[in-house]
């Protein structure tokens, strides 16, 4: 009954949205609640559930808002325009070198482990140059959430901490090995910002930039700032360099985990916007101008909790993980580690990384264990479908990047998760070749 919940809940939600019948902050809260009713859960019961999730998701709420703040922030004072400028430089008014570009920043900007960090900037840096060129956004999208995907495989990254913590293994055990299927991801991700940029370019035809339309690319036009500000916010190029340096800490201050995130960018912000704007108004003037975006992320946030609290809380999530176990014959034991790769694709969709790799791993490693494969082997096996798990909606910052580039959510999955499971498809074939795990024990 509850498997049955369960399933019905996702794909009721993901048709809705997908379909555009409802849009994401509404189904977030209305489906699970209806379906916990179905289920009889209500009340007090019901209240908690909806509570626990919120307290789950409320730091990511708080990170979300400063970090949109403090970034916010550093657009408007022109801390990008020197990247937007040197990025025009370099790809100019073609539409290939642009996606290409995009991918390539993702890349690097990911290996900071941080997917929120990751969107802030690509899209800050590159949505200008998309809505110039008229580029379709959804390639912006598509391009950087695969990037920032394969990049998060690494030690300091969420998927592969927990799966090192669920099986007890050393993370460079699995990541190590893992190298090989991160640079053909890497690859593909690229070769696929490649034809997406080839067919944009042929879409548009020779439409171009005039050298006076190009000088006009500004940092202004990003999602991250309302369509006003351009014209009311003053550049602070005397402060160039204390809000680069101030930037720059913070990343190392997040890399290194000086703080929890949310206080890190509560700080930076408060320190960056006194600086930046020394009189009330001003800062007053700053955060209203930023309410509006910041609104439309966090809300999604909170409403993910609702969803993620009612999942976990009526044990549908632990129903749903035991039921698609149990399809697996004993036959198929010695294929357990190609099997888990292929299964993490829609187990990482439909449920959480914390359910997959502190619920269903261990159990899939020690079967597996039986057949002579290692609990290294299923760790890294199980993190192949993360391209995929990428685009479920249970991935907060997923909205974080939608809501910057201004596309539906519903849209964005139609769009990349053809995309997505190539790139894990890849992830496996170089796996195997490069016996990273076993094709059969």
């Amino acid at each position: 009954m509850l498997t049955l919940l369960g399933f019905g809940m996702v794909i009721t939600f993901m048709t809705l949205i997908m379909t555009r019948r409802l849009s994401p902050l509404v189904a977030l809260i209305s489906i699970p609640v209806l379906f916990a009713l179905l289920g009889g859960f209500g009340g007090p019961q019901l209240g908690e559930m909806m509570l626990t999730g919120l307290r789950t998701l409320a730091p990511t709420g708080v990170m979300l808002m400063f970090a949109i703040l403090y970034f916010g922030l550093m657009i408007d004072v022109g801390l990008f325009d020197p990247v937007i400028r040197a990025i025009l430089r370099v790809v100019g008014n073609d539409p290939l070198k642009v996606v290409v570009g995009t991918a390539l920043l993702a890349a690097f900007v990911s290996l900071d482990g941080d997917g929120s960090t990751t969107y802030m900037i690509t899209v800050a840096a590159m949505l200008p140059l998309y809505r110039r060129l008229r580029l379709d956004p959804l390639s912006l999208t598509c391009v950087t959430i695969l990037a920032n995907s394969v990049l998060n495989l690494t030690p300091w990254g969420g998927p592969l901490a927990r799966v090192a913590s669920a099986l007890h293994v050393e993370p460079a055990e699995v990541f190590v090995p893992m190298l090989p299927a991160m640079v053909t991801g890497i690859v593909g991700v690229l070769g696929l910002a490649w034809l997406l940029g080839r067919r944009e370019k042929q879409r548009l035809g020779h439409l171009s930039l005039s050298a006076a339309a190009a000088e006009e690319v500004s940092i202004a036009d990003s999602a991250l700032v309302p369509p006003q500000s351009d014209a009311d916010t003053e550049r602070k190029p005397r402060l160039l360099v204390f809000n680069a340096l101030l930037t720059v800490a913070l990343l190392v201050a997040l890399v290194l985990g000086v703080l929890p995130l949310p206080v890190l960018f509560m700080v930076a912000f408060a320190i960056a916007l006194v600086i930046n704007f020394p009189k009330v108004s001003e800062q007053r003037e700053r955060v209203a101008a930023h309410a509006k975006n910041v609104i439309a992320v966090v809300s999604l946030i909170f409403a993910a909790g609702i969803f993620t609290g009612i999942l976990n809380g009526t044990g549908m999530l632990d129903a749903m993980a035991k039921s698609l176990l149990d399809i697996v014959p004993p036959t198929l034991g010695p294929y357990l580690a190609p099997i888990t790769a292929l299964a993490s694709l829609p187990f990482t969709f439909f449920v959480s990384n914390d359910a997959f790799y502190f619920g269903v791993i261990p159990v899939v490693a020690e079967t597996a264990s039986g057949f002579g494969i290692s609990p290294v082997e299923i760790a890294r096996a199980s993190l192949i479908g993360q391209p995929v798990h990428f685009l479920s909606p249970l991935v907060p910052s997923t909205y974080l990047l939608v809501g910057l580039a201004g596309v539906e959510f519903g849209d964005h999955q139609r769009f990349t998760l053809k995309w997505a499971v190539l790139v894990c498809l890849l992830m496996l074939v170089a796996s195997l070749a490069c016996a990273v795990f076993p094709f059969a024990a």
